[in-house]
């Protein structure tokens, strides 16, 4: 197994349990325990694990773009209203749009006005959440459950046979040259299929993921056609997106 996908499988049990052990690690993935403590080396060095004794932890479990539990919800709620006022205020009557998975994307469907629309998502909280309301068509991919999401296959066959007029894509993380990128692979073809069949992209992002890169990059910056944040960070990174060109929608 190559390096990349060691850092995979060693994210996705992190993300699941939280903490991991080094021998737990090296009997999943069939390797010494010298290369697990390399891999873990590497990962914190780029700020995804934290090393405990004997293993690691999540460097912050609500970057990750998906949800291991539903109070990670909470975690900068400020920013993920506001930029679901702003995407709340670009959906219109008889709109057909997506929902990536994610925590500012259910923000948006806490939002969402009483205008007739369809909505297609993955991710079973924000199901829960548009069920109840008559006046939202709810279509609902097959898949299996990933954590809170729908991913696989057939998931995405589903999504390729859409036409969707605007997609709210989630991000671990918004880089100038790297795009926008997640941990894992398992949802990366179900985001791509949505930014394919969707006439209008938007990356829903807060200020905290500007500059920063995750594991695999599943679109670049020129795929989107705005991004959607809380507002645009004073730091270098931030001042590099603006410059690649890509609409930046923000509150403030």
């Amino acid at each position: 197994m190559n390096p990349l996908r060691r850092y995979e499988v060693i994210m996705e049990v992190l993300l699941r349990d939280k903490e991991v052990t080094v021998n737990e690690l090296s009997e999943r993935l069939n390797v010494t325990g010298k290369t697990i403590r390399e891999d873990l080396t590497k990962l914190e060095e780029q700020g995804f694990v934290v090393r405990v004794h004997g293993g690691a932890m999540l460097a912050s479990r609500e970057q990750y773009g998906i949800l291991p539990e539903q109070e990670s919800q909470i975690k900068h709620l400020s920013e993920k209203k506001k930029i679901a006022a702003a995407a709340s205020s670009l959906i219109v009557e008889n709109d057909i749009i997506a929902l990536d998975g994610g925590s500012t994307t259910l923000e948006i469907a806490k939002q969402l006005g009483p205008e007739s629309i369809t909505v297609i998502t993955n991710d079973v909280y924000i199901i829960s959440e548009l069920a109840p309301k008559d006046h939202i068509r709810l279509v609902v991919p097959g898949g299996y459950r990933v954590r809170n999401v729908l991913a696989g296959p057939e998931a995405v066959a589903f999504i390729q046979g859409l036409n969707i007029r605007k997609v709210f894509i989630s991000s671990t993380a918004i880089h100038p040259e790297n795009g926008l990128s997640v941990y894992t692979s398992d949802l990366i073809d179900f985001k791509r299929a949505l930014i394919a069949v969707s006439k209008e992209v938007y990356a829903a992002v807060d200020h905290h993921k500007f500059g920063q890169t995750a594991l695999r990059t599943f679109a670049p910056l020129s795929d989107l056609t705005a991004i959607i944040t809380d507002r645009i960070p004073d730091s270098e990174q931030g001042q590099r997106i603006r410059e690649t060109g890509v609409r930046i929608i923000s509150n403030t």
